[in-house]
């Protein structure tokens, strides 16, 4: 029987179109090409006759005409995991393979999200095996990358800057705004990404893209979705998400709602003592009370939830023009800040109460792309308007004290990003673009009695009506002039200008100064190759500089950055830069073993960093009640951070592969003339993880290890914070290495239904993650239930 079908080949998990698809016969006597849309017409093959669908991109399936009609003319095809021509948006802002980038990137897709199944975006970064995450507190998250964190990286979510005016040196958890459950794919650049980024892309970039509605392409309705449920035990935590797209001939909308509660975090069995919560504070009959924990394994309190939704609308009127939108909020309930509430005071807890307000985010963005054949001044050109606002406050009360400081912050952000791509030669291509980003701050800062339920201003954490504008211009450069050899560079230039008016809290302060201004520019570049002189071998060298200019927590924050310390501004600030290089080699044996390499030096000059600071001659000034030591950001230290990357794939059989990776960091900053630990250099660690694969059945088993540091290695600044570690013999503060065997499994019940479960910890170790102030979850079950239409 011969008949003519119109089929979709689609990317399993994404439902994303897949065009360049081959569709063949055993004896390569007929093929067809899916297009732009991943369709292709299969009137040429016969009804009983094997149809093989082939990208390098993608695993190869093969099918019978018959058995395609039966599966409703839709194939879904799975990505490899290891591919190095896996497209990458992040390097440029533009598709590019991924073999062709001189730099390391790491990607994690829907289907590993999905396995993966995080409980936050920082849980699913620490699950690459290449970042390190630390956590202050339950509704935390705070990326180590190379030596680099908080305001040394980088955050970008469908393109759009996260990273605003406010973005502090200390660890910070923004990145748990995005929801993991609404991620497409993640992709994280390893070192510096400043050529398109700008500033603040010293360490690394984590670029969030989510899902995108999908158009049906025909005069049909085409609807999809999911639904999910979760359990985890050592928090007894309870999500529940859905998505549902409506796809029509040109428009497209997709609503993605998730919601978590979590409970108090239960930490493991097995390991120091030191981490144990043996009392807690609570507030009793109009005085505060310690109390023992019934279970010093529970860590109270850490309990928050969260709400993350999204809208998207996409518009394609052509198949050269699209247009979307996308609406995202995302709010935590109070949630505590557990490592402020372990500090220890003089006699008993120093801390009654210490919690963040709701973390609010919103952004509104609209990007339109179009491609053109006919121009001039583009091949393809991307438009992306958007606008972004932050909330977040801080609540703090001392044990005993009826005073409550409460400080609330708010940020509006507006960015707007031309970027174009041109091929001027079928050799080079050229990338360029330009960048405004405006931010304005407030903040409100105030002292409340409990006892009277009255109030009185007090200093804000910055200095209200506050603004930091960026306007920048960029190109890149890419020659291939064969497979082997790609060569890949860059300039920017950026020009950064902040204002800020100390006014207000001058009342409170006496600074010898009543505003501070930057006005700085910064011209970083990179250049890089990649050669392959063989399928087996494959190089990576690049060099490349970035920049960090002052922002408005560099130059007016007020707060107290460790117990008996005060930060205060300081209007003499300059930009600090970075300097860095990176070699990586691929081995590729015939598939079956992948070894991924790659070392890095990095020397950061200038380096803002909190140092001892006076104020009209005094050292010491009166913070919130206390006599406290005067302390600023400054540029008063250089950096020097290295590093070495070890990756693995052993494919043992078409089911069983083993995975690994290895970190290998280390470096030193200049404090007064003595060279001394960084505090965001993480110790070495890993994961080693065996997967089997068979029919609709996944298991995992993992390894996660991490090594110690000892007193020795521990940075000045976390030596101060020595109740958040444990004590080696000589009872100083050093971390530990820990171990965890971990369990996970995956099954497809059938093209609608799954069902995902991790043992986690099995072994119930006890452990704190380095520079963390909450212990680590104990023997975690997980489980989750996902329904697709």
């Amino acid at each position: 029987m011969v008949f003519s079908q119109t089929i979709t080949v689609l990317e399993e998990g994404t439902n994303e179109p897949i065009p360049g698809v081959a569709l063949y016969n055993l004896k390569k006597t007929k093929y067809v090409i899916t297009d732009i849309n991943g369709k292709a017409k299969i009137n040429i093959f016969n009804g009983r006759e094997i149809i093989y669908f082939q990208n390098l991109l993608y695993e190869k399936v093969q099918f019978r005409k018959l058995e395609i009609a039966e599966k409703n003319n839709n194939i879904h095809l799975a990505l490899k995991v290891e591919s190095l021509n896996q497209i990458v948006i992040s390097a440029s802002r533009f598709e590019q393979s991924k073999r062709d980038i001189p730099q390391t990137i790491v990607s994690i897709n829907a289907n590993e999200i999905a396995l993966a199944n995080p409980q936050t975006s920082a849980d699913l970064l620490e699950g690459t095996g290449n970042i390190y995450i630390q956590k202050s507190q339950l509704g935390g998250g705070s990326p180590m990358i190379r030596g680099f964190s908080t305001n040394r990286l980088l955050i970008t979510v469908d393109g759009v800057r996260m990273n605003n005016a406010i973005f502090r040196g200390g660890n910070l958890q923004n990145v748990i705004s995005v929801d993991p459950l609404s991620i497409q794919n993640t992709e994280v650049t390893l070192g510096a990404g400043s050529v398109v980024y700008g500033s603040d892309a010293i360490g690394g970039v984590m670029s969030f893209y989510t899902k995108k509605p999908q158009l049906s392409y025909k005069d049909e309705l085409y609807l999809s979705g999911n639904a999910l449920v979760r359990y985890a035990s050592t928090n007894t935590e309870k999500t529940g998400h859905f998505d549902l797209n409506l796809g029509y001939k040109k428009w497209a909308f997709l609503t993605n709602v998730s919601y978590t509660d979590f409970d108090d975090l239960r930490m493991g069995s097995n390991g120091p003592s030191d981490y144990l919560r043996s009392e807690y504070v609570i507030r009793q009959n109009g005085e505060d009370v310690i109390v023992t924990n019934s279970d010093p394994q529970i860590q109270k309190p850490t309990a928050y939830s969260q709400v993350n939704l999204m809208q998207k609308v996409r518009y394609e009127p052509s198949d050269n023009l699209n247009f979307d939108m996308g609406l995202y909020y995302t709010t935590t309930s109070d949630y505590p800040r557990y490592d402020r509430l372990i500090r220890p005071g003089e006699e008993s807890l120093r801390s009654a109460e210490w919690e963040y307000g709701p973390q609010q985010w919103f952004m509104g963005n609209l990007q339109l792309t179009k491609v053109s054949s006919s121009s001039n001044l583009y091949d393809k050109i991307q438009v992306t308007v958007a606008y972004q606002n932050f909330v977040e406050s801080r609540r703090d009360r001392d044990f005993q004290s009826s005073l409550r400081q409460m400080r609330e912050e708010n940020v509006d952000a507006i960015s707007f990003n031309l970027d174009l791509e041109k091929k001027i030669h079928p050799k080079t291509t050229i990338y360029y673009g330009v960048e405004y980003l405006y931010n304005t701050v407030g903040s409100e800062g105030k002292d409340e009695n409990i006892d009277t339920n009255t109030s009185v201003p007090n200093v804000t954490r910055y200095p209200n009506g506050s603004t930091w504008q960026s306007i920048a211009a960029y190109t890149s450069l890419k020659y291939k002039p064969n497979s082997k050899f790609v060569f890949q560079s860059g300039l920017r230039y950026n020009q950064v200008i902040a204002n800020a008016d100390f006014t207000e809290n001058n009342v409170f302060l006496n600074l010898p100064f009543n505003d501070a201004k930057v006005n700085t520019g910064a011209l970083t570049g990179t250049a890089g190759i990649t050669w392959s002189p063989s399928d087996m071998i494959q190089w990576k060298l690049n060099a490349s500089t970035a920049f960090r200019a002052p922002n408005i927590d560099d130059i007016g924050k007020v707060f107290d950055s460790e117990p008996g310390s005060v930060v205060v501004p300081n209007k003499a600030l300059k930009a600090e830069y970075a300097y860095g290089g990176e070699l990586g080699l691929k081995l590729n044996f015939d598939d079956k073993v992948i070894l991924d390499l790659a070392t890095y030096y990095t020397f950061l000059d200038n380096a803002l960093i909190r140092r001892d600071f006076e104020i009209n001659g005094e050292t010491e000034i009166v913070y919130d009640g206390e006599l406290s030591t005067v302390q600023a950001i400054q540029n008063a230290s250089k950096a020097w951070i290295y590093g070495f990357e070890a990756g693995i794939e052993v494919n043992l059989t078409d089911q069983l592969k083993l995975r690994s990776q290895y970190n290998i960091i280390g470096g030193t900053e200049d404090n007064d003339g003595v060279e001394v630990p960084i505090r965001h250099v993480a110790p070495n660690f890993g994961r080693t993880h065996l997967i089997w694969k068979k029919d609709r059945l996944l298991f995992d088993a993992f390894l996660i290890y991490n090594n110690a540091l000892s007193f020795n290695q521990l940075s000045p600044s976390e030596i101060s914070k020595d109740y958040i570690y444990a004590l080696d013999k000589d009872g100083n503060p050093y971390a530990p290495s820990w171990l965890t065997l971990n369990l996970r499994t995956q099954y497809q019940y059938n093209d609608k239904l799954s069902i995902t479960a991790s043992l986690e910890n099995i072994t119930d170790q006890r452990y704190r993650p380095y520079s963390s102030g909450i212990t680590a979850a104990g023997r975690n079950l997980i489980l989750a239930i996902k329904y697709s239409l």
